[in-house]
Protein backbone atom coordinates (compact mmCIF):
# COMPACT_ATOMS: atom_id res chain seq x y z
CA UNK A 1 0.00 0.00 0.00
CA UNK A 2 1.01 3.48 -0.73
CA UNK A 3 0.32 6.00 1.81
CA UNK A 4 0.10 10.04 1.86
CA UNK A 5 1.11 12.81 4.48
CA UNK A 6 1.38 16.60 4.81
CA UNK A 7 2.74 18.92 6.88
CA UNK A 8 3.18 22.59 7.91
CA UNK A 9 6.70 23.60 8.04
CA UNK A 10 5.78 26.94 9.12
CA UNK A 11 7.46 26.10 12.83
CA UNK A 12 10.52 25.21 10.73
CA UNK A 13 10.75 29.43 10.12
CA UNK A 14 12.01 29.91 13.31
CA UNK A 15 15.59 29.21 13.74
CA UNK A 16 16.28 27.23 16.29
CA UNK A 17 13.65 24.80 15.19
CA UNK A 18 15.12 25.01 11.53
CA UNK A 19 18.61 24.30 13.09
CA UNK A 20 16.99 21.41 14.97
CA UNK A 21 16.05 19.62 11.74
CA UNK A 22 18.88 20.73 9.78
CA UNK A 23 21.64 19.19 12.00
CA UNK A 24 19.43 16.12 11.97
CA UNK A 25 19.50 15.60 7.82
CA UNK A 26 22.46 13.50 6.19
CA UNK A 27 25.15 15.04 4.35
CA UNK A 28 23.61 14.65 1.15
CA UNK A 29 20.27 16.55 2.48
CA UNK A 30 22.52 19.62 4.25
CA UNK A 31 24.18 20.48 0.71
CA UNK A 32 20.80 20.36 -1.09
CA UNK A 33 19.19 22.83 1.58
CA UNK A 34 22.89 25.28 1.42
CA UNK A 35 22.57 25.26 -2.36
CA UNK A 36 19.16 27.08 -1.66
CA UNK A 37 19.03 30.68 -1.80
CA UNK A 38 15.41 31.37 -0.51
CA UNK A 39 14.49 30.56 3.19
CA UNK A 40 11.27 29.40 2.23
CA UNK A 41 13.32 27.11 -0.22
CA UNK A 42 15.56 25.49 2.85
CA UNK A 43 12.47 25.28 4.81
CA UNK A 44 10.31 23.26 2.41
CA UNK A 45 13.44 20.97 1.54
CA UNK A 46 14.54 20.28 5.06
CA UNK A 47 10.83 19.95 6.06
CA UNK A 48 10.35 17.57 3.50
CA UNK A 49 13.07 15.22 4.43
CA UNK A 50 11.71 15.40 8.37
CA UNK A 51 8.60 14.26 7.33
CA UNK A 52 9.93 11.30 5.72
CA UNK A 53 12.16 10.48 8.38
CA UNK A 54 9.34 10.95 10.62
CA UNK A 55 7.22 8.25 8.33
CA UNK A 56 10.15 5.60 8.30
CA UNK A 57 10.13 5.27 11.79
CA UNK A 58 6.69 5.18 12.92
CA UNK A 59 6.34 2.54 10.17
CA UNK A 60 9.50 1.08 10.42
CA UNK A 61 10.63 1.15 6.61
CA UNK A 62 14.40 0.79 5.91
CA UNK A 63 15.90 3.06 3.99
CA UNK A 64 15.37 2.12 0.26
CA UNK A 65 11.75 1.94 0.44
CA UNK A 66 10.27 3.55 -2.19
CA UNK A 67 9.18 7.23 -1.27
CA UNK A 68 8.50 10.63 -3.10
CA UNK A 69 8.55 14.46 -1.56
CA UNK A 70 7.43 17.80 -2.62
CA UNK A 71 6.62 20.67 -1.25
CA UNK A 72 5.19 24.34 -1.37
CA UNK A 73 3.95 27.25 -0.32
CA UNK A 74 4.15 26.29 3.53
CA UNK A 75 3.39 22.57 3.20
CA UNK A 76 5.38 19.45 2.44
CA UNK A 77 4.52 15.89 1.09
CA UNK A 78 5.38 12.56 1.23
CA UNK A 79 3.93 9.54 -0.27
CA UNK A 80 5.38 6.15 0.66
CA UNK A 81 5.68 2.17 -0.24
CA UNK A 82 4.33 0.68 3.23
CA UNK A 83 4.69 -2.93 2.34
CA UNK A 84 8.61 -2.75 1.22
CA UNK A 85 8.10 -3.53 -2.01
CA UNK A 86 9.96 -1.68 -5.45
CA UNK A 87 6.65 -0.21 -7.06
CA UNK A 88 7.26 2.99 -7.99
CA UNK A 89 5.90 6.37 -6.31
CA UNK A 90 5.35 9.85 -7.12
CA UNK A 91 3.71 12.34 -5.52
CA UNK A 92 3.10 15.95 -5.96
CA UNK A 93 1.42 19.14 -3.76
CA UNK A 94 0.63 22.50 -5.44
CA UNK A 95 -0.54 26.20 -4.16
CA UNK A 96 -3.27 27.00 -5.83
CA UNK A 97 -2.78 30.20 -7.65
CA UNK A 98 -3.47 31.97 -11.01
CA UNK A 99 -4.55 29.98 -13.93
CA UNK A 100 -1.47 29.49 -16.36
CA UNK A 101 -3.09 28.98 -19.79
CA UNK A 102 0.10 29.62 -21.59
CA UNK A 103 1.59 26.59 -19.62
CA UNK A 104 -1.46 24.15 -20.27
CA UNK A 105 -1.52 25.29 -23.80
CA UNK A 106 1.95 25.01 -24.64
CA UNK A 107 3.05 21.72 -22.33
CA UNK A 108 -0.40 19.69 -21.57
CA UNK A 109 -2.03 17.52 -24.25
CA UNK A 110 -4.47 18.69 -25.86
CA UNK A 111 -7.66 16.82 -24.29
CA UNK A 112 -6.43 18.42 -21.21
CA UNK A 113 -5.86 21.46 -22.54
CA UNK A 114 -10.03 21.37 -24.09
CA UNK A 115 -10.93 20.22 -20.98
CA UNK A 116 -10.22 22.91 -18.73
CA UNK A 117 -11.07 25.53 -21.19
CA UNK A 118 -14.46 24.17 -21.92
CA UNK A 119 -15.62 24.96 -17.79
CA UNK A 120 -17.38 27.70 -17.69
CA UNK A 121 -15.99 30.03 -14.71
CA UNK A 122 -12.33 31.41 -14.41
CA UNK A 123 -12.68 29.24 -10.98
CA UNK A 124 -13.83 25.76 -12.36
CA UNK A 125 -11.03 26.24 -14.68
CA UNK A 126 -8.13 27.20 -12.29
CA UNK A 127 -9.03 24.30 -10.04
CA UNK A 128 -8.87 21.98 -13.29
CA UNK A 129 -5.47 23.00 -14.40
CA UNK A 130 -4.40 22.27 -10.89
CA UNK A 131 -5.66 19.16 -10.61
CA UNK A 132 -4.10 18.64 -14.19
CA UNK A 133 -0.71 19.68 -13.10
CA UNK A 134 -0.41 17.58 -9.62
CA UNK A 135 -1.65 14.37 -11.16
CA UNK A 136 1.29 14.96 -14.14
CA UNK A 137 3.49 15.96 -12.10
CA UNK A 138 3.32 12.68 -9.99
CA UNK A 139 3.52 10.95 -12.91
CA UNK A 140 6.61 12.47 -14.19
CA UNK A 141 7.89 11.67 -10.49
CA UNK A 142 6.77 8.01 -10.14
CA UNK A 143 9.18 7.30 -13.78
CA UNK A 144 11.67 8.94 -12.03
CA UNK A 145 12.04 10.85 -15.41
CA UNK A 146 10.53 14.30 -13.51
CA UNK A 147 10.75 17.17 -15.68
CA UNK A 148 13.09 15.14 -18.55
CA UNK A 149 9.56 13.35 -19.82
CA UNK A 150 7.36 16.11 -21.73
CA UNK A 151 4.07 16.68 -20.21
CA UNK A 152 2.15 15.90 -23.20
CA UNK A 153 4.19 12.27 -24.01
CA UNK A 154 1.03 11.34 -21.90
CA UNK A 155 -2.58 12.18 -21.29
CA UNK A 156 -4.64 12.31 -18.49
CA UNK A 157 -8.89 11.42 -18.10
CA UNK A 158 -10.51 12.90 -15.17
CA UNK A 159 -12.75 10.32 -12.94
CA UNK A 160 -12.86 8.51 -9.58
CA UNK A 161 -9.98 8.04 -10.13
CA UNK A 162 -7.71 9.76 -13.00
CA UNK A 163 -6.73 7.32 -15.60
CA UNK A 164 -3.62 7.49 -18.01
CA UNK A 165 -5.23 7.51 -21.36
CA UNK A 166 -1.94 7.34 -23.28
CA UNK A 167 1.42 6.78 -21.49
CA UNK A 168 5.02 6.43 -22.91
CA UNK A 169 6.29 3.62 -24.47
CA UNK A 170 8.96 3.38 -22.40
CA UNK A 171 6.50 3.24 -19.00
CA UNK A 172 4.31 0.28 -20.03
CA UNK A 173 3.51 -0.50 -16.57
CA UNK A 174 -0.35 0.69 -14.76
CA UNK A 175 -0.16 3.55 -12.91
CA UNK A 176 -2.73 4.35 -10.62
CA UNK A 177 -3.53 7.95 -9.19
CA UNK A 178 -5.24 9.23 -5.96
CA UNK A 179 -6.34 12.81 -5.81
CA UNK A 180 -6.06 14.98 -2.32
CA UNK A 181 -8.28 18.15 -0.87
CA UNK A 182 -8.74 19.84 2.26
CA UNK A 183 -11.60 22.18 3.24
CA UNK A 184 -10.25 25.51 3.31
CA UNK A 185 -6.76 24.85 2.37
CA UNK A 186 -5.67 26.15 -1.11
CA UNK A 187 -3.70 23.29 -1.89
CA UNK A 188 -4.22 20.67 -4.84
CA UNK A 189 -2.31 17.13 -4.10
CA UNK A 190 -2.07 13.56 -6.07
CA UNK A 191 -0.12 10.49 -5.56
CA UNK A 192 0.64 8.03 -8.87
CA UNK A 193 2.07 4.61 -8.12
CA UNK A 194 2.28 1.54 -10.16
CA UNK A 195 1.17 -0.09 -6.79
CA UNK A 196 -3.12 -0.86 -7.12
CA UNK A 197 -3.62 0.17 -3.53
CA UNK A 198 -3.09 3.99 -2.44
CA UNK A 199 -5.20 5.07 0.99
CA UNK A 200 -7.58 7.78 -0.31
CA UNK A 201 -6.92 9.11 3.23
CA UNK A 202 -4.67 11.96 3.52
CA UNK A 203 -2.80 11.82 6.72
CA UNK A 204 -1.75 14.86 8.41
CA UNK A 205 -1.30 13.46 12.16
CA UNK A 206 2.61 13.94 11.99
CA UNK A 207 4.06 17.48 13.21
CA UNK A 208 7.19 19.21 12.50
Amino acid sequence: MVRAWIADVTPLCEDRCYREYYDRLPDFRKEKADALRAVEMKVQSVGAWMLWEKIRALHGLHSGAAFNLSHSGTYVMCAAELDGSSERVGCDLEKIGALKEKIAARFFCREEYAAIFSERTEEARTELFYRYWVLKESFMKATRRGMALPMDSFCIRMGEPPVLTRQPEEFPEQYHYAEYKIQGLPYRMAVCSTDGEIDVRLHTELKL
